[in-house]
């Protein structure tokens, strides 16, 4: 079984606009959890605990979508709402954009590239995310684009520009990010640059393993996507680290079936 999460930013208001957020905290809530077996072609979808929290403390309402809180959604094929949010492969550019995501155009298969991309659209305060699954030694690997660059001063996005595929990175801790309090950097290896940031999602139990392991979490370049390629997808970064003995990574109860109803 493959699974994805659905986070929600909280914009100050309701996710049934279809609008990107707006003001509100800025906070993100996982709200949902999708579910796949392919090999007997079925996608289950519920809402996680996160969801009862965002709407408790940001009045998230349900989505147009997936409208019952408490109900399992099944189906044959990928909803909709995550279909749509991947670039159909009759579309010219999609060589490129296989390209661009490091892999060729026949791994692309939807999980594979939600969980790369995010899924992200400007019309909507959602993002999707992978479920972060370890080896039997505790050891996990993630890919994901270098997030926030622009948000960095001129010349540290300068350093993009040298940035080499397989090129060692530093990770680093950040305790008072003015706009997420905790987060984690991505930094130069050799001078200690900051690059940009791992996505939000992964904060939580990235922090929890550089705290609770002996092995140094490390991170590298896969591939530098120079422009016209999107600036959310310019740099590719695999990130590989190790999670505590007897702890499973995005297991908290945000994460979590609300319930676990038949459709």
């Amino acid at each position: 079984m493959r699974t994805l999460f659905l986070a929600w930013q909280d914009g100050g208001s309701s996710a049934r606009t279809g609008t990107a957020p707006i003001g509100g905290t800025r906070r993100w809530f996982p709200i949902g959890r999708l579910d796949a077996e392919p090999e007997q072609h079925l996608y289950r979808f519920r809402y996680t605990h996160g969801a009862e929290e965002a709407r408790d403390l940001a009045h998230f309402i349900t989505l147009d979508a997936f409208p019952d809180l408490y109900r399992t959604y099944e189906s044959p094929e990928l909803f909709p709402l995550f279909q749509n949010r991947i670039m159909r492969p009759e579309r010219a550019d999609f060589p490129a954009f296989a390209e661009r995501l490091g892999l060729s155009p026949a791994q692309l298969d939807p999980f594979t590239v939600l969980g790369i991309t995010g899924g992200e659209r400007q019309t909507d305060p959602l993002q999707v995310f992978p479920k972060i699954t370890t080896e039997v030694d505790g050891t996990f690997r993630c890919r994901f684009f270098l997030h926030g660059w622009r948000h960095v001063n001129r010349h540290a996005q300068e350093h993009l520009n040298y940035l080499q595929p397989d090129e060692e990175l530093q990770v680093a801790m950040e305790i008072n990010n003015p706009a997420t309090g905790a987060a984690i950097q991505l930094q130069t290896a050799s001078d200690y640059h900051m690059l940009g940031w791992a996505p939000r999602y992964l904060v939580h139990d990235l922090l929890h393993a550089m705290g609770h392991s002996v092995v140094r979490m490390k991170a590298r370049v896969v591939r530098m996507n120079p422009p016209p390629a999107p600036h959310n997808q310019r740099v590719l970064v695999e990130l590989e680290g190790c999670y505590p003995e007897g702890k499973e990574p995005m297991s908290s109860a945000d994460f979590q079936p609300v319930r676990a109803e038949a459709s």
